[in-house]
């Protein structure tokens, strides 16, 4: 997984699947660019995404999240709930704002 923090007053955490950056889906629509510039930055485990979430997650940040992995790691890290995740050519993603 790759995970990008955007500072700014409200930080904007970007969490992707590493084999889904760089690429774009599209469903009637909707569409989901994963873009490389928004998304890769550090390259890390689950047990690391979980923890830096959380820690974000306390610092009123908001969340950009997709790929399965991604999506598994901010559920165990308590951000998302699995009803809170929609689909695009079945890529799982979610938007979070706390």
């Amino acid at each position: 997984m790759y995970i990008k923090i955007h500072r700014s007053y409200r930080n904007v955490v970007a969490l992707a699947d590493k084999e889904l950056v760089g690429k774009k889906f599209e469903e009637g629509k909707r569409q989901l660019d994963v873009r490389e510039n928004f998304y890769k930055d550090k390259e890390v485990t689950e047990a690391e995404a979980v923890k830096m979430l959380q820690l974000q997650a306390q610092e009123d940040a908001t969340f950009n999240i997709v790929g399965k992995k991604s999506i598994e790691a901010a559920i165990k890290a308590g951000i998302i709930a699995r009803e809170g995740v929609a689909t695009i050519k079945g890529i799982p993603f979610t938007l979070v704002l706390l």
